[in-house]
């Protein structure tokens, strides 16, 4: 019996893990990739004469490898080498899910499509011409729908099919003429790197314009003054970093295809999300807006956290401290003893319990925010801003909610994709003064700065700020 391995690659919701399940059923099994925390599900089917092994990777928007699901992704597919990547395309969102696409595509693999979702794209009047889109991106594309395991059959058949011709597309992704030729002059110098490596050579030399860590590490960093160089020269021409030009450039080749393959009937009215988006994302409105929403998070956290917080103070009080204090007292343990064990210790548990509400209360309105689509806007809105200082966008919210309270703010850098935020936010957000430092604040600067105390405390807070920015 021929043996294959095959890796199942999409955004994240595009319906991958259910087609995991459709084409693996019970034969699963659960670990992690090596060296990370990162979850690894590895399964297997038999079909005709042929067993696949089946690898479900994480769900990523790119390879960018800011985070270890796609750090985790990519070197799978450049180093442990599957014999095809079934990517799962959402047919609904097909101009967001083919980002990643153009990406496999570059890394000249043999390819299957996987169009989900079908008859959800059915219901919004989508219509996707399949075979025309097959011709542009030069690979088999079936159309399927995971949760009812339609189209699973035709699937593992052309999964079968490719992984023995082991194709490679020829299409690919044309950029700026400036970036093309970057491309071509890094890549006259990538080249026994790439051979050495058994990967693509356009693949290299653009990711080598991306600064990419794997890239640069394959090359021995022997690249960097022409890789320099041909940055300098892109960066001037157009005036933007080079991984928003390469971005650009995908992007632009997706939206030309989806012109020419995607046809709606209700092509001229605007989706409820479509108009949330243009109100929330407006040049003027968008920052008011992140505000007011940022506030309302706060109000939830306070307003409605702090009844139960003098629920948790009296409750662990009365067992932690009185009941416990009680019940030593009963049994004639020394009073130092008591002190320690009753009010040390119970007295620890009883402070360190009040935390739990606001805590709860902000990541139930994080996850709220998460799960609505907003935090991902918010993170457009202040991406500008963050990366002046070298953060991402959604780093903000764990900085505004460190003026509330450290500890929720930094549990909050959970949120962020990648270690590097996740630390630099963490290091950062004690200079945000939270609101425990307001009654000491107040009381030496009504001491030491009568006349002026409110000043003193606002420049303190702006001092704060400014040390943030600084350190970052």
């Amino acid at each position: 019996m021929k043996k294959i391995t095959i890796a199942l690659a999409g955004n994240p919701n595009c319906g991958k893990t259910t087609l995991f399940n459709a084409l693996t059923g019970a034969k699963q099994r659960v670990g992690n990739w090596p060296g990370v925390t990162v979850e690894r599900i590895e399964g297997s089917y038999k079909f005709q004469d042929t067993l696949v092994g089946v690898i479900d990777l994480p769900g990523i928007y790119s390879f960018s490898a800011y985070s270890l699901d796609e750090k985790v992704s990519r070197e799978f597919i450049l180093l442990d080498k599957p014999d095809l990547v079934v990517n799962i395309i959402d047919a609904t969102n097909l101009e967001r899910n083919l980002y990643l696409t153009t990406q496999l595509l570059e890394m000249k693999i043999p390819l299957v499509i996987a169009l989900n979702m079908m008859d959800l794209a059915k219901q919004k009047k989508i219509k996707i011409e399949i075979e025309h889109l097959a011709q542009h991106l030069d690979c088999t594309i079936v159309p399927i729908i995971a949760h009812k395991k339609q189209g699973i059959e035709e699937l593992k058949e052309a999964i079968r099919r490719e992984a023995e011709r082991k194709k490679i597309s020829k299409t690919q992704v044309l950029y700026d003429s400036v970036v093309e030729t970057a491309i071509s002059r890094i890549a006259s110098h990538s080249l026994p790197f790439a051979e050495k490596n058994k990967i693509d050579n356009r693949w290299l030399a653009i990711k080598l314009l991306e600064s990419d860590e794997l890239a640069l590490k394959i090359t021995q960093n022997k690249l960097e003054k022409i890789i320099n160089s041909e940055i300098i020269k892109i960066q001037k021409h157009t005036g933007s970093p080079v991984d928003i030009v390469i971005a650009d450039g995908r992007y632009g080749f997706i939206h030309g295809l989806t012109l020419d393959v995607v046809h709606r009937d209700n092509e001229f009215r605007k989706t409820f999300s479509d108009a949330v988006d243009k109100f929330i994302l407006n040049r003027f409105l968008g920052i008011p807006i992140f505000f007011f929403v940022m506030y309302l998070m706060f109000t939830l956290t306070i307003k409605v956290g702090m009844p139960f917080v003098n629920f948790f103070d009296k409750f662990m009080g009365t067992i932690f401290v009185d009941g416990f204090g009680n019940l030593l007292n009963s049994l004639h343990f020394p009073k130092f003893l008591i002190t320690v064990l009753a009010s040390g210790i119970g007295g620890g548990i009883q402070t360190i319990s009040t935390f739990i509400p606001p805590i709860f209360f902000m990541f139930l309105s994080l996850s709220f925010l998460e799960d609505s689509g907003y935090m991902s806007r918010a993170a457009f809105i202040m991406d500008k801003f963050m990366r002046f200082i070298g953060l991402p966008g959604k780093a903000f919210i764990p900085m505004i909610v460190g003026f509330g309270c450290n500890v929720p703010a930094i549990l909050a850098t959970r949120t962020l994709d990648n270690n590097r935020d996740r630390i630099l936010t963490i290091l950062i957000n004690p200079f945000m003064s939270c609101s425990a430092r307001l009654p000491v604040y107040a009381l030496f600067a009504a001491v030491f700065f009568p006349r002026n105390g409110g000043a003193i405390i606002f420049a303190i807070y702006l001092i704060g700020i400014l040390l943030a920015i600084l350190s970052g």
